[in-house]
Formats: C-alpha cells, structure tokens, sequence
C-alpha cells in the first residue's frame, strides 16, 4: 500500500513539474493570477491575502502550484495586477475599468496596451433607496426554524464546501440572510457559470426590444461566409446546449479566453459543427459566449453594445454592485467572468419570478420565464435537467416541479421556486476535486423551514 502512495507522489510531483515548464501552462497560469487578484481587489475591495485565500485556492489543479508560487505586483494606483512568467515576454497584465472590471490583456502584450481597452462612457442613474431597486425595507421576519438551517449552510460537515453568503427571499422580501466574516451584503464574488443565466436575461431584454429572435439565426459575423453550416444554428440551439458545435470535452472550460487574455471573436467561434444541431446536449461555455456575441453584433460591436447591460438591465433592476468583464477587445466573457453580490443575484431573481415585470415595466417578453425553465429538446444525463441557460429541478432531487436555478463553479447557485415564491442564493468557494456543496438538499431544508 505504502509503494501505491508512493507512486500516486511520484506521478502527481512529475505533473507539477511538467506543468511549471510547459510555458503555455505559466502564461495561463500567470493569467490566472493576475486576473482573480485584479477582480478581487478592484471590483470586491479585498486585500491581496484575501484574494490569494479564497479564489486561488482550491482551483484547477494544473494551475494550482504556479498560481502560488508565481510573483504579482499590484499597482493600486493605475488599478493593474502583473504577474511575470518567462524572461523574454512581458508579464501577464490585468486592468480594471470602471463598471467594466479586469480586462487581461493578450500574451506577450506590453503594458501600453491598456490604454486601448474599451472603457464604459455612461454613469448610472441616481440610486433609488427601497428594496428591491435599493437595501431599504429588504427584509422581513423568517420563520424560527429557517435560522438553524441557514446557519447549518456555513458547516461544512453540513452540507460540504465553503459557504461565504446565503440568502432566502419569500414573498419579495428578504426573510433569511447571513455571510462568512470578511464578506457582507455590498462584497462581490465571481458568479462563474451562474453568468449564463444573466446571458439568457440580457438575450431576453434584446428579444423584448426587438433587436434579437430567439429561434433565428444567431448573428455570428464570423459565421458569414457563404457556405458555413454553422450559420444555421439559432439563438435558442445555443441557449439549450443544443449546437451541435465540438468542444473540447464536456465543460469546455474556454481557458484561453477566461485565462490567456484570448478574445472571445476569435476563440468561441473558430469551433466546428460535429453532429446536427438539437441532437445532443453538450454543456458550453462557447455556446453561451456566442450568444453574448450574438447580441453585441445585433446592436452594432460599438457604444450602444458596450453600455447595453447596464442602461437597458442592471441598472433598471438595482444590480449597481454587478461588473461583467469583458476580453481587450470588448466582448462580454458572460459565461462566466461576471462579479456580483448575493443580494443583486437575488433581484436578478425577483425579475424571473415576476416574468420579466419590474416596476411596471416589462423589460423581458411574457413567458420569457417559463421559456428558460422548460426542457431543452436534448438533455443532460443527469437527474437537473436544462432549459436555456438555467439548470431545472424537480421532485428526483427533492424539490418542487418547476423549479429552476442559475448555477456556477466552485458552489455558485440561485434557485428560484415559482410554486412557493422563495428564491434561494448560495455563494461559496468549493475547491476543486473536494466536497461540494449540496444545494439541492439545502434548497429542500430551507422550504421545509418554510411550512
């Protein structure tokens, strides 16, 4: 037994060290770096230690080492974390922008280059003061026994993982709320893959205004030579998994993109078709890049496309403590590279269990919520189900019919519960290859609070 350990070191130190040489692998690493310290420090307001605490550890492990070990400087006065990585490039650069956040810029760009990154011209609106647009009047009284089980969501004996935030919503109002020491209602986490569903709401604010068809074509300018197949494929085909496009495996964690500075015009849509569209369900973060391009094309690539989220979604729905990054050239990395609070995923919440109502205004299509909570034409293998970028739920895990969630890596989750009017948000730090949270069973524990 001692020999298999033995050889288990062995195995693993070799990787490590392949991975350190590999200078690819640094330059992402050193990406990594740079990008997570820059978001957190510059969209969270977190120290240096905090960062390198909780979002570099527990990540992937063929970055894990480097990420550690790897030098960073951080300019708190041009708002820039660089990280070197080999002695004849530059180091790997990540800026932040006001409401824009961290952009990486490419591998091997000199720092110059920051100042052609896009910026956002625009100020919000004056902030209104009353949940759920401001903080005011958000909570009210919970039942007794939801306290016991939302404390119990912070054990990791409980439940598994690292819980940073909870929050429960019934009725509109906040009935449940509690957050790990060093964060609190105004601190920002990256929502990994949760962003998906804030994709299908941007998409969803287009249809609305006419500027997007679901079941079109999706507008890919890269996709229009005469000829391409790929041309075909709808908004909604991408927003369903259901592309038919190859990746590389399932996941298609799109590193180059998320962690090598590559834009997403020239990664997400160099992929081919591989069988026929809503033949199989593949979960894509290109998918859902595409879609997010898809959208910028329909309104332009310019001004109007950079400032589209905020003056047309977030900033009409109160989620002014929401940055969605961008790539150096300007494109939304909204499958992932988004940072919120609990409390503005909770109203991105709100504005599904009102159908797209807010204030009166419709700012999503009637029925939008019921499109992205029914069943994609292909599914995953696995007891959730998908609709158009929000994963469903239902009684095999213990929850009611119809209910459907926004889900990201590392223990990012947002249920929302229309027969019951509760919306259910979790934020953590799972680490990767550890315990995971089971939101399912929490979500269940928490209505059961409820009765």
């Amino acid at each position: 037994m001692r020999a298999i350990f033995l050889t288990a070191a062995l195995v693993l130190a070799a990787s490590s060290a392949s991975a350190a040489d590999d200078p690819h692998n640094r330059a992402l690493a050193a990406g990594y770096k740079a990008a997570f310290l820059c978001s957190g420090i510059f969209n969270a307001g977190q120290s240096e230690a905090q960062v390198a605490a909780d979002d570099l550890e527990g990540i992937y492990p063929d970055y894990q080492a480097l990420v550690r070990t790897l030098p960073a400087t951080v300019d708190r006065t041009a708002k820039t974390v660089s990280v070197p990585f080999d002695d004849k490039l530059p180091p790997r650069i990540a800026a932040w922008r006001p409401g824009l956040g961290c952009a990486q810029l490419p591998i091997g760009a000199p720092a110059t280059g920051i100042a052609k990154l896009p910026r956002l011209a625009i100020q919000p609106p004056p902030a209104k003061a009353r949940w759920p647009d401001g903080d005011e009047g958000a909570t009210a009284p919970g039942p007794a026994k939801l306290g016991p089980v939302v404390e119990k969501a912070f054990d990791k004996a409980a439940y598994g993982g690292a819980t940073t935030a909870v929050l429960v919503v019934r009725d509109g109002k906040i009935i449940g709320e509690q957050y790990r020491a060093g964060y609190d209602l105004h601190t920002p986490q990256r929502t990994w893959s949760a962003a998906k569903s804030l994709t299908a709401t941007v998409v969803g604010r287009a249809v609305q205004l006419g500027k997007v068809k679901v079941e079109a074509p999706a507008n890919i300018p890269e996709w229009k030579t005469p000829g391409d197949p790929r041309a075909a494929i709808t908004m909604a085909q991408l927003m369903h998994m259901n592309s038919g496009l190859w990746t590389d495996g399932p996941g298609n964690r799109t590193d180059e993109v998320y962690l090598g500075g590559g834009a997403v015009t020239e990664w997400a849509t160099r992929m081919p078709l591989e069988v026929a569209p809503d033949t199989r369900f593949r979960y894509a973060n290109n998918d859902t890049l595409l879609a997010a391009r898809s959208v910028r094309a329909a309104l332009g690539d310019g001004k109007a496309a950079l400032e589209f989220p905020f003056a047309e979604l977030l900033w009409k729905i109160g989620m002014r403590r929401t940055t969605p990054e961008t790539d150096w050239q300007g494109n939304y990395i909204l499958s992932s590279q988004v940072w919120t609070t609990a409390r503005d995923l909770a109203r991105l919440g709100l504005l599904y269990q009102n159908d797209g109502v807010w204030n009166g205004e419709r700012l999503l299509p009637a029925g939008w919520s019921g499109f992205v909570a029914t069943p994609a034409p292909v599914q995953p293998e696995r007891n959730a189900g998908y609709g158009a970028f929000f994963w469903l739920y239902g009684e095999a895990l213990g929850l009611p019919e119809g209910t459907y969630a926004m889900n990201g890596n590392r223990g990012q989750y947002v249920f929302i519960v229309p027969s019951r009017k509760v919306i259910v948000v979790r934020r953590g730090f799972d680490a990767a290859g550890g315990p995971q949270f089971d939101a399912p069973k929490f979500a269940k524990d928490v209505l059961a609070a409820l009765d």
